[in-house]
């Protein structure tokens, strides 16, 4: 038979189990798991800023910077700052990724790279999501220009095939420097 008391005790042990559970559900919303490359694309068109923690299979996501991006969150409380783990090598468009044994967070805005953190550096990154989700507003509210970047990880060859023209240039004045300079030490 239920007591009272029991029921009592009961309620009082059931509203902080709910409460639990409600925060674990909240832990659970803070990242998205974007798992695959159509996931990837969708996730990519969410309008505000999107911080990625790009991790590898056999290390998982950087655990150590959840209560960071919690704190964030809270402080901020944005409709526009959107948390992601995506393991690189289930998603295409992060290939150049892999094989790095280093924490990447990604920051996009509208679909762009606009900021890159390797490393689970706490300060600079959040240094790097307000300044970012600050240039994002700007973006969204005054149509100021997204500036967006080219990330160094790319492989070599692909960096050169997007930087353009300006190669050939720099390359023909790197020849002429290299024989005036040679020209210049065989007259000495």
């Amino acid at each position: 038979m239920v007591t009272r008391d029991a029921v009592v005790c009961l309620g009082a042990v059931a509203e902080p189990l709910n409460s639990i559970m409600a925060s674990r559900k909240r832990e659970i919303a803070l990242q998205m798991v974007v798992n695959n490359q159509e996931h990837w694309e969708e996730f990519l068109g969410s309008k505000g800023l999107i911080v990625v923690d790009a991790y590898q299979g056999w290390c998982g996501p950087c655990k150590t910077v959840v209560n960071l991006f919690k704190k964030i969150r809270n402080e901020v409380g944005s409709d526009l700052l959107h948390f992601a783990v995506a393991e690189v090598d289930s998603i295409d468009a992060l290939e150049k990724y892999r094989g790095k044994c280093e924490p990447t967070f990604l920051f996009y805005g509208g679909g762009e790279l606009v900021a890159v953190v390797r490393g689970a550096n706490a300060p600079l990154l959040q240094k790097t999501i307000l300044e970012q989700l600050q240039a994002e507003k700007r973006v969204l509210d005054h149509g100021a220009e997204r500036v967006v970047i080219h990330d160094e990880a790319l492989p070599k060859q692909e960096e050169s095939a997007t930087v353009g023209e300006g190669m050939e240039e720099d390359s023909e004045n790197e020849e002429a420097d290299n024989l005036d300079q040679r020209f210049s030490a065989e007259v000495k």
